[in-house]
This record gives structure tokens, sequence and C-alpha cells, in this order.
């Protein structure tokens, strides 16, 4: 009967061991910066996506170019800041801004058009170093959301802003504000055009217009990961439709200590899996390498045709993974890679 007894000494100390010391709020104390947990093999390195899906291979080569020529024109202002030394944060809102502007692509400038005609937009950005993060959706008079997502990080308590009360936070920032037809294209009108000659918009939408996102992730010379996205969301979506964009762990998410993460495709999947951060935990908790992890969410998780990602590590690793026909991407470092490619095979 003593047994219980000689064993209470060694309980205690496991007891006091395992026992997690109290963990201060962001209300009372800043986070500590997560450190990487590998020795980068580069400098830096960068990532970019302009959406994922059914995207024909009978496009025009004129087409063709003027994607690929965008994809690398913000790649190589990324890598051009990337070597002047700017920090990661910096890198994603100015590579994401620029595809913003490009009409070619589902956000900012060349947004797709909801049910009632109107295009309605959604971002999010997160620092790697402290989980810090801002999103917003919803916006129909932000010139480029991923700023705005920014100042939501910031410049304000919260993380996330919808609607007027994101646009309102907007014009107290002084972020760019424009009319809603700033963003009209004649392609994207077309295109729900021929959605509302349906009653089922999945399968009226154009093929290239039924995902369409853009985002950047990077690691900095200073060993820290960010993330940003930007969508115009989904052609002929009603009802105030959110997708995974702005919703921090599954659409974007950054964490020193892993991975950044920006995902494209059919948003309610990547939202349902918790996609963004499910290759996170891979990383953290299994061990699993950054293509390894992106692969096993991507095609073990997701169904064929959902969509992709854009990762990259804290060793400065790259993962371009996706299970749909193509997905507009870039990937460059400090070694001299740089590529730009849109299907499977053209890389």
């Amino acid at each position: 009967m003593q047994r219980p007894l000689r064993l209470l000494p060694a309980l205690i100390l496991c007891i006091g061991a395992c026992a997690a010391p109290e963990t201060p709020t962001s209300e009372t104390a800043e986070a500590p910066a997560a450190a990487p947990t590998a020795k980068p093999s580069v400098e830096w390195a960068i990532a970019l996506h302009g959406g994922a899906g059914v995207i024909s291979r009978d496009i025009s080569a004129e087409k063709k170019q003027a994607y690929l020529d965008d994809l690398g024109a913000a790649l190589a202002l990324g890598r051009g800041r990337l070597e002047e030394g700017a920090s990661a944060l910096d890198v994603v809102e100015e590579v994401v801004r620029y595809l913003e502007d490009s009409p070619l692509f589902n956000a900012g400038k060349g947004s797709v058009f909801t049910h009632d005609g109107k295009n309605e937009l959604d971002a999010a950005i997160m620092d790697g170093r402290d989980l810090n993060c801002g999103a917003i959706s919803g916006v129909t008079r932000v010139k480029n959301p991923i700023t705005l997502a920014r100042k939501v990080m910031t410049d304000s308590r919260h993380v996330f802003f919808t609607r007027e009360g994101a646009e309102r936070f907007g014009q107290e920032m002084g972020v760019e504000m424009v009319e809603p037809e700033y963003y009209f294209t004649q392609r994207r009108w077309d295109s729900l055009q021929k959605a509302l000659a349906r009653e089922q918009a999945e399968e009226a939408a154009a093929p290239e217009d039924k995902h369409g996102t853009v985002g950047c992730v990077v690691l900095d010379k200073a060993g820290n990961l960010a993330a940003g996205t930007s969508t115009g969301g989904m052609t002929n979506k009603r009802f105030g439709r959110v997708g995974d964009v702005p919703v921090i762990g599954a659409g974007t998410y950054a964490n020193n200590r892993t991975v950044a993460v920006s995902c494209t495709g059919h948003g309610e999947k990547f939202i349902r899996n918790a996609v963004a951060h499910d290759v996170s935990a891979l990383v953290e908790y299994r061990g699993l390498g950054v293509a390894e992890a992106a692969e096993a969410v991507v095609h073990g998780k997701l169904e064929k045709g959902d969509g992709g990602l854009i990762a990259v590590g804290a060793s400065g690793e790259i993962a371009l993974v996706f299970n749909s026909e193509g997905m507009f991407r870039g990937a460059a470092d400090s070694s001299g890679r740089f590529e730009v490619a849109i299907w499977g095979d053209d890389e």
C-alpha cells in the first residue's frame, strides 16, 4: 500500500514541469517574435499566385504571354525589393498591390461581378513574427484591398472589418478610394452575363473566372515570413458570400516557426479544411517539409479541382501545389531561381 506514496514526488515534479506558464494576452503584453526553426538555405525567397482553376490551354498566345508578363513583373518587383533588404510585409503588400492593379486577375481592378452586378473585394495579410494579421471583406470602393487589410493589422486593435465598416475605416486611414466603375472590365462583365443566363452559377461562369485570387508569400533577409491574399470573390455570388481569403488560417497564414501560405480555389473547401493553418500544423507538429505538407493537404484533403496554394518555409523552401488544371504562379529566391508558369507541365 506504500507504492503510491513513493510515486508522489515524481508525480509532483511531472506536474510542475508540464504546467504551462500563464501567457499574457495581447491586451497586456506584446507577443514575442517567433524565431525560425531552421537556418534558411537561402537569404530570401518569394512565391506568388494569380489564381487557380480550369485554365484553358486554348487561350491565345498573346493572352498567355500577357499573364506571364504580369506574373514576371510582379515577381521581379518582389525580387528587387528583397535584394534591397525590404521586409517580408512590405514586399507582400507591394507585390499584391501590383497584381490588384492588373485587369487580368480576379482582385482589385480585375475583380469579378456579383449577382447584382457589383464588385465586392476581400483581402488579408499576416505577419509571421508575432501572428499579427488584418482582414477586410465586401469592400466596393477600395483601390487596393491588401493595403487596407494591412492598416487593419497595424492601425486598429481588431483583425477583421467588413463592408461599410471596412470602407469607413479605410477613409479614416487615408487609403485610396475609387468609384465602383473603376473595377469594370468587359471580360468580367461578359462572364456575369453568361452566368445570369443559367440558374447554376458554377456551371455558367467562364472557366478562368471560377476560382480567381492573387497572393504572395515571402521570407526576407531577416528570417521573417509574411503572407497576403486578395480576391474579387466568385462570379455571380449572392447574399454577401465571403470566401476563404480573409479568413485567417483558411486562405492566409504566416508563422515564423513554420511557413507562410496563400491559397486560391474553391473558398468553401479551404474554409472547411482550414487549409493554410493545416499546412503550418503539419510542418510544426509532424515535422514535414513545406512541399510535403502542402502536397498532403492539397492532394490528401481537398478534392481534385478545388485549387491550390503557394507556401514558403522558414528554411526558404518553396511549394507551388495545385490539384486543378492550372495555377498562375511564380517563384524566386536568392540562389537565382526565377520562374513563372500556368499549367503543370510548363515549369
